[in-house]
């Protein structure tokens, strides 16, 4: 039998054969990292060139401005107001029989807008007519009467001085001529108070006629046919005014303005209206009047603007804006012109360029800037509503991808 140490002799020793299979082993793992590594990058670039990087940019609009900004003043709300209007209303009371108009409609001054029911009226006023032709008639017959008294009373003066007849005789002729002519006075008064109450009856048929007071347009209209009109009073299921009446031409803006602001403004003074209803609108204005009170509550002055130049669709009630300004808008500033915020410009090849956003990518654009408005800068070669980008980057060019920027 072998000895223990021989033994040990014929074990398998393996760690020689080790050690290259575990290099190669090791070998294969990092190649594999790697080739991941690089798969990776490619992936990573192919992204990169299909969904490049965009960059986050501020925005603002191009808008149309209008030059007259350079030469305000100050800024005033207010409202259009017709300075000339009224409530139309009978001075009878009665029922309404006919109206003639609508909102809307034009009348002129004397133009029969509405009646009332007046019959009774009417037959009042044929019989006051119809005294002053019996009052007529009965002068008349007093004249007849004075002239044959005039007449017999000469005669008798006559015979009187032949002493054809007595004095008695006489006396009763001269009596008769007196009476005569006081029949005729009376007549006359009576024909006088029966043309009077005529016309009092003529004045009671026309109360119940309404008519304008002056050229205007009808703005509302408070009753219609069939309602008791009582001016004079606050009846139950009455009217008071008809219609309501407003000229046209005496519209003006009442702006108030606040006690600080009231150096800045005077008399005549030019200035410049815009409508909410119609932004696009600018009208030329002047300070008409300046009312010579202080509203104590409210710190203001009550300031009427008058329209120099008018639009039909200027309207009472309408809300403005009145810009006071310096010295009148010249016909060159009339015009609204394009301006975006001096941010937006940027200087690319020499030239001064602004990049408008479409799509989620900027286009170049050349611009050709002008004259300051405000905070802004006139520019051409944009459209009105443009998204430009505000303080873009040197590395921005045209065609690069962006993304809002959080506000």
């Amino acid at each position: 039998m072998a000895a223990p140490d021989d033994l040990s002799k014929l074990s398998i020793d393996r760690s020689a054969k080790a050690t290259p299979s575990g290099a190669r082993r090791k070998g294969a793992r990092w190649l594999k990292i790697a080739l991941v590594i690089l798969i990776a990058l490619g992936v990573a670039f192919a992204a990169m060139r299909v969904f490049p990087r965009r960059t986050t940019v501020r925005t603002a609009s191009v808008s149309l401005v209008y030059p007259s900004q350079n030469y305000t003043l100050l800024n005033a709300t207010g409202y259009v107001v017709a300075q000339r209007k009224a409530a139309i209303s009978s001075k009878a009371t009665g029922r309404l029989e006919w109206l003639g108009v609508l909102e809307g409609s034009q009348v002129r001054k004397g133009q029969l807008i509405a009646r009332l029911e007046n019959g009774d009226v009417s037959a009042a006023l044929g019989q006051a007519e119809a005294n002053v032709e019996v009052a007529q008639a009965n002068q008349e017959q007093a004249g007849a009467e004075l002239a044959d008294a005039r007449a017999a009373y000469r005669r008798s003066s006559e015979l009187l001085a032949q002493r054809f007849i007595s004095p008695a005789t006489h006396d009763a002729a001269q009596a008769r001529y007196n009476k005569a002519q006081a029949t005729m006075v009376a007549m006359r008064a009576g024909v006088a108070a029966a043309r009077a109450n005529a016309q009092a009856a003529r004045v009671a048929l026309g109360q119940t006629m309404i008519r304008a007071p002056f050229d205007g347009v009808i703005l509302t209209k408070n009753a219609n046919e069939g309602d008791n009109i009582t001016p004079f009073s606050s009846a139950a299921e009455s009217k008071g005014a008809v219609v309501t009446l407003a000229d046209m031409d005496t519209l003006e803006v009442e702006a108030d303005v606040s006690e600080s602001n009231l150096a800045r403004i005077h008399a005549l003074q030019p200035a410049e209206i815009a409508l909410d209803a119609f932004p696009e609108l600018r009208l030329a204005g002047v300070v008409s009047r300046m009312v010579p009170t202080l509203d104590r509550s409210k710190a203001t002055l009550l300031v009427k603007v008058r329209f120099v130049e008018r639009d039909r669709r200027v309207l009472p009630d309408m809300s403005a804006k009145v810009a006071f300004l310096s010295h009148a808008v010249p016909p060159a500033d009339r015009k609204p012109v394009l301006a975006l915020r001096p941010a937006a410009l940027a200087r690319r090849d020499g030239e001064q360029v602004a990049f408008v956003l479409k799509d989620g990518k900027v286009r170049r654009a050349r611009v050709t800037p002008g004259r300051k408005i405000g905070e802004l800068v006139e520019v051409s070669g944009l459209a009105a509503g443009d998204k430009v980008v505000l303080d873009p980057p040197d590395s921005l060019d045209d065609g690069a991808p962006v993304k809002l920027a959080k506000e």
